[in-house]
């Protein structure tokens, strides 16, 4: 578990005197704190602990904030920031699990469009959440686009 292990992360990285990884550990120990201080669940009468997959989903959220921010300074030509992000965008990375193939990806989609037997791009959000059912590891971009492409 990311929670767990974050703060021996942080000390290591203080220790080597890393302030990006530093910075980008606490960064993530707070949204992950925050993700389970927003857990609601009416009948529990304690807080508890983040799933894995919850876990993974916040890390995954900071990443997609880093890619997006990625795109945005590339656009202004602002390199220092694109370097920047980056290397945070490496660290958050390195707390997910490998990305899937795009060949696997297009695999599961074809799949899933043959069993939902989907024809067009009205039937793009169910073919998309099949997949994203089937491997939460892919990333919801590239399965939009891949399957904008196959269904028009």
């Amino acid at each position: 578990m990311i929670t767990s292990n974050i703060m021996k992360l942080v000390g290591d990285a203080m220790k080597a005197r890393d302030s990006v990884r530093v910075s980008v550990l606490r960064m993530l120990s707070s949204e992950l704190k925050n993700a389970k201080i927003n857990i609601h669940d009416p009948n529990a009468t304690e807080q508890r602990e983040l799933t894995e997959a919850e876990e993974i989903a916040v890390v995954r959220r900071e990443a997609k904030k880093r890619k997006e921010a990625i795109e945005m300074y590339e656009k202004v030509n602002a390199i220092d920031k694109v370097e920047s992000e980056k290397a945070e965008l490496l660290i958050l990375q390195e707390f997910l699990p490998a990305e899937v193939s795009e060949e696997e990806v297009n695999k599961l989609i074809s799949e899933s469009i043959d069993n939902l037997k989907a024809t067009s791009l009205q039937d793009m959000g169910k073919v998309i959440a099949d997949v994203k059912l089937k491997n939460s590891g892919v990333d919801g971009s590239v399965v939009a686009n891949l399957v904008r492409s196959k269904l028009s």
